[in-house]
């Protein structure tokens, strides 16, 4: 089992943030994006969620997406 964490934008994410996911979530902040972001997992990959509206996530297939939320 793994737990997520939260952290506000523009601070270091925390060790458990994978390195995969952090140039993407730089590049979310980078654009004037703030907020706090939330770590979670689901089926083994990570994704973090960023309260005003953004996700970066890592597929099943490795590859790091970065989009607003999708309802």
């Amino acid at each position: 089992m793994q737990l997520g964490t939260r952290w506000a934008a523009g601070s270091e994410p925390p060790a458990s943030v994978p390195a995969a996911l952090r140039p993407s979530i730089a590049q979310v902040e980078a654009a004037g994006h703030g907020g706090h972001w939330t770590l979670t997992w689901l089926e083994g990959r990570a994704i973090a969620e960023l309260d005003s509206g953004w996700e970066v996530l890592q597929t099943a297939r490795g590859e790091v997406v970065a989009r607003p939320f999708q309802d």
